[in-house]
């Protein structure tokens, strides 16, 4: 057993972030498996996209929780590759609408069929005695109500 594994709770960031890069990579890996240039970091952008149609800088970054940069970053990559583009909004012209563009449409049409896949298999992974998506949920719930660096300094100050 690694020092990270044995480190327990304590490595949950840690463990989390490995997990997380294993199912990137593993993802990157199907994808090309199907001839389909696709990132597993661009699914957020595309995925709420497609379900939303237009949707402001704001709310992607919302939709994704990420980070108003990190959101940015990722759109302007998306953005290079022709899968989306923007266009002013008629009420607020400093507000940009983000919209898939023909290709990327059209890339939603050939991955569809591999987030299928890519759902059956994860539901299988994570399917297991202590459900983890569930879990994850809990945790996310939690966080939401009270961030753990407010969690840290409230019991560092009652101590």
């Amino acid at each position: 057993m690694s020092v990270i594994n044995e480190a327990g709770i304590l490595a949950l960031s840690t463990r989390l972030q490995r997990l997380s890069e294993q199912l990137r990579r593993d993802g990157a890996l199907i994808y090309k498996s199907f001839g389909i240039e696709f990132e597993p970091k661009w699914f957020p952008v595309i995925f709420a996209l497609d379900q939303k149609e237009v949707l402001s800088v704001v709310e992607i970054a919302n939709e994704i929780g990420y980070t108003h940069p990190s959101t940015i970053s990722l759109l302007k990559e998306l953005e290079k590759k022709d899968l989306i583009k923007s266009k002013k909004d008629k009420l607020d012209e400093r507000k940009r609408l983000i919209l898939l563009t023909p290709k990327g449409v059209e890339l939603v049409g050939q991955v569809q069929p591999i987030w299928e896949l890519i759902a059956s298999v994860l539901g299988e992974i994570s399917d297991n005695e202590n459900h983890l998506l569930k879990a994850i949920e809990e945790a996310e719930a939690k966080i939401a109500n009270q961030t753990f660096y407010h969690r840290a300094l409230q019991q560092k100050n009652s101590k």
